[in-house]
C-alpha cells in the first residue's frame, strides 16, 4: 500500500479512535505490528480506515468486492488515509433457500453488524467504507455504520447481468418457478438444466428488485451511500470508480466530523420507505429498516414503513412483479431518476443529509427525468398509488404482517387455511398438488424464534408460480418472503407462533381473509374460540438446542421491531466514536 504522498498532512489525532494504537510511547508495541506489515511511520499518523466487505466465494453475489475493496482503498490512501482491509461473513439466500441452511440467512445480518463493531472497536479504526453484496450483508454493515457513528460511506457491490433463456431475459426466480413447472409437467429436465445454466451469467447480486437491489436503493435513498453508486452491474469497470470516490468520501467526512447519525433521523428512513414503496422492492424492508433505526435510537417500526409505503406511488416496473431488471433501470438512469421523481412529487424530504455532505435534493436536483423509456413512470402516471409494498393487521396478525402487491392482479382474498408447522411440508405439498385452489397456506414456527431464523420461503412460492398456481392461492407465515417472491404471500405475521401468537391457533378448515386494499388480515373466528384455543396451545420444540441458533433465539426480539437482538442506541451510555 502507497503512502499518500504530496498529500501529506498534519493530522490531530487527539479525537479519533486510533490514537489509542498509534500515538505516545504507549502505542510503541502497536506501531511494531503495523511495522510488520510493511506501513511507514506517514502512514501510522494517518487516520485509520476500515474497508469491509462481504467477499467471499459462495456465490456470484459476493465475488466482485475484493476488487472492488481495492480501489475503495487507493481512494482513501489518495486522501491522506491509511486504508486497512478486512472481511466479514455472509450467507447467500440462493443458495440456503428450501432446506435447513436458510435458518442462517437472517442470523447473519447481526453477525456482520456484530463482527463488523468487533473488529472496528478491536483495531480502533476512525472511519468505514463497507462494501456488500447479498441481501442480509447490506442492512447488516449500515446497522454498524450506525452502531459505531464513526464517518462512514456504504457501497453496493452491484447486481448480476441477466440471463437468456428461449430468448427472454431470465433471472434466478425463473430457476426456482422452473422446478414448479417440472414438477408440474410443463417444463422438461433439458429444459430447466438448460436454465439453470443460462440464468446467472455474471457476478453480482440477484437482478430483480429483490431484497439486495432494494436495499442498495436505500443505501442512496437514505443518505448513506454516494449518488449513483447503486446502480451499474457488478461487472462493469466503472463500478471501480464509485468505489474510488467512496474512499476519498470517507476522507472529507472524517475530516467534518459528518457521522452516520447526523445523517440519518426519521425523515431518512421514510425517505428509504418511499423508495422501497416505488420500486416494489423486498418486504425484507419491513425488517432492515426498523434495525437499522433501532441503531441509531429512532422509533420505526413495522407499520411506520408500511404507513409510507400505502402513501408514495409505484413507479419501478421491476421484477418480479414487473418487467425489468436492476441493469435496465441503471441503463435509464439509475435509482437516481426514481428519488428525482419522488422528490418532485413531494414523497420524499429533501433537506436530509447525506454522505457528500450535501441534501438528498441537492444531490438529485441536476437529474433529468427520461421520457423515451418505461422502465419508470413519472410521478403524474404511477403504474399504482400504493406503493408496491402494504402491511396488514388484523386478529390474525395484531402485531402486523406485510404482502408486495407489486403485479398482483387481485389484492382480496377469502379462504380456508390448510395449516403446515414448517416449510418443507408445505413445499412438499405443492410439489406433490396436495392443495386445492382457493386455499390460505399457513406455514408457522418459521418466526425468528420458533424456526429459530426466520426463514424466507422462496422455494415454495417459485414451486406455486411454476404450476401457475402463484395468485389461485394464499400463503400466510411468521417466516418470511424471498424479495423475489411474488403473488398472494403475506409474511413477518406477528406475533409468530413460538411467542403464542394467533396464528399458533389456526386449524385446518379456518377461513382466512386478506384485504390489501384496507390493510387486514383476520380469522373468521371469535375471541372466545381463539381464547379456548390459546388454553391449550403449546409451543413447538425445535432441533436447535445449542450453538449459534440456540442463542440466537434466546435474545432475538419481534418482527415488528426488526428482528433485533439488542437493545440498541437508546440504551448507550457511550458511542464507540468518542472514546
Amino acid at each position: 500500500m502507497e503512502g499518500s504522498g504530496s498529500l501529506n498532512r498534519n493530522w490531530d489525532k487527539s479525537r479519533l479512535p486510533s490514537r489509542h494504537v498509534s500515538v505516545g510511547n504507549t502505542s510503541a508495541p502497536h506501531r511494531a505490528f503495523y511495522y510488520a506489515m510493511g506501513m511507514t511511520e506517514e502512514q501510522i499518523k494517518q487516520p485509520f480506515v476500515g474497508v469491509v466487505t462481504t467477499w467471499n466465494e459462495a456465490a456470484p453475489c459476493n465475488i466482485a468486492l475484493s476488487r472492488q475493496a481495492q480501489a475503495a482503498k487507493r481512494g482513501v490512501s489518495e486522501s491522506g488515509g491509511t486504508p486497512r482491509e478486512f472481511t466479514t461473513i455472509t450467507v447467500t439466500d440462493g443458495i440456503a433457500m428450501g432446506h435447513d441452511g436458510m435458518r442462517s440467512s437472517l442470523i447473519s445480518r447481526e453477525v456482520i453488524a456484530d463482527s463488523t463493531e468487533l473488529t472496528v472497536r478491536g483495531h480502533s479504526y476512525d472511519a468505514i467504507v463497507g462494501l456488500a453484496g447479498c441481501d442480509k450483508s447490506l442492512p447488516g454493515l449500515m446497522m454498524a455504520m450506525l452502531r459505531l457513528n464513526v464517518p462512514s460511506v456504504f457501497m453496493y457491490g452491484g447486481s448480476i447481468l441477466p440471463g437468456t433463456f428461449k430468448n427472454k431475459d431470465v433471472t434466478i426466480i425463473d430457476v426456482f418457478e422452473g422446478v414448479g413447472a417440472n414438477a408440474a409437467g410443463t417444463m422438461t429436465d433439458d429444459e430447466l438444466h438448460e436454465l439453470e445454466c443460462a440464468a446467472c451469467p455474471s457476478a453480482g447480486a440477484c437482478g430483480g428488485q429483490f431484497t439486495a437491489n432494494t436495499m442498495a436503493c436505500v443505501s442512496e435513498a437514505i443518505g448513506l451511500a454516494l449518488p449513483g453508486s447503486a446502480g451499474a452491474p457488478a461487472p462493469y469497470e466503472n463500478r471501480d470508480e464509485y468505489a474510488l470516490a467512496s474512499g476519498k468520501a470517507v476522507m472529507e467526512l472524517i475530516k467534518t466530523q459528518l457521522r452516520p447519525r447526523d445523517i440519518v433521523t426519521r425523515k431518512s428512513f421514510e425517505n428509504a420507505a418511499a423508495i422501497v414503496a416505488a420500486t416494489g422492492g423486498s418486504t425484507n424492508a419491513g425488517l432492515h429498516l426498523p434495525a437499522m433505526a433501532s441503531e441509531a435510537g429512532i422509533d420505526f417500526d413495522l407499520f411506520d414503513v408500511c404507513e409510507v409505503m400505502r402513501r408514495t406511488p409505484y413507479l419501478a416496473d421491476l421484477k418480479p412483479g414487473g418487467r425489468y431488471v436492476a441493469k435496465d433501470l441503471y441503463e435509464v438512469g439509475g435509482v437516481g431518476i426514481v428519488i428525482q421523481q419522488l422528490l418532485e412529487g413531494g414523497f420524499m424530504h429533501g433537506e436530509c443529509l447525506t454522505v457528500t455532505g450535501k441534501t438528498l435534493g441537492e444531490n438529485y436536483s441536476s437529474v433529468d427525468f427520461p421520457n423515451d423509456q418505461d422502465v419508470v413512470r413519472d410521478i403524474n402516471h404511477p403504474i399504482s398509488e400504493t406503493g408496491g409494498v402494504v402491511g396488514l393487521k388484523g386478529n390474525l396478525a395484531p402485531q402486523g404482517a406485510i404482502v408486495k402487491i407489486a403485479g398482483l392482479k387481485n389484492t382480496k382474498f377469502r379462504g380456508p387455511a390448510r395449516v403446515f408447522e414448517r416449510e418443507e411440508d408445505c413445499l412438499q405439498a405443492v410439489l406433490n398438488r396436495a392443495f386445492k385452489e382457493g386455499d390460505v397456506l399457513v406455514i408457522r414456527n418459521e418466526g425468528p424464534k420458533g424456526g429459530p431464523g426466520m426463514r424466507e420461503m422462496l422455494s415454495t412460492t417459485g414451486a406455486l408460480y411454476g404450476q401457475d398456481m402463484g395468485e389461485k392461492v394464499a400463503l400466510i407465515t411468521d417466516g418470511r418472503f424471498s424479495g423475489g417472491t411474488r403473488g398472494f404471500c403475506i409474511g413477518h405475521v406477528g406475533p409468530e407462533a413460538a411467542s403464542g401468537g394467533p396464528i399458533g391457533l389456526i386449524q385446518d378448515g379456518d377461513i382466512i381473509a386478506i384485504d390489501a386494499d384496507d390493510g387486514s388480515l383476520s380469522v373468521e373466528l371469535s375471541e372466545e374460540v381463539l381464547d379456548e384455543r390459546a388454553k391449550n396451545w403449546r409451543p413447538v420444540n425445535n432441533n436447535y438446542q445449542a450453538g449459534t441458533l440456540w442463542k440466537y433465539a434466546q435474545t432475538v426480539g419481534d418482527a415488528r421491531y426488526g428482528a433485533i437482538t439488542h437493545p440498541g442506541a437508546k440504551k448507550e451510555t457511550h458511542v464507540y466514536a468518542d472514546l
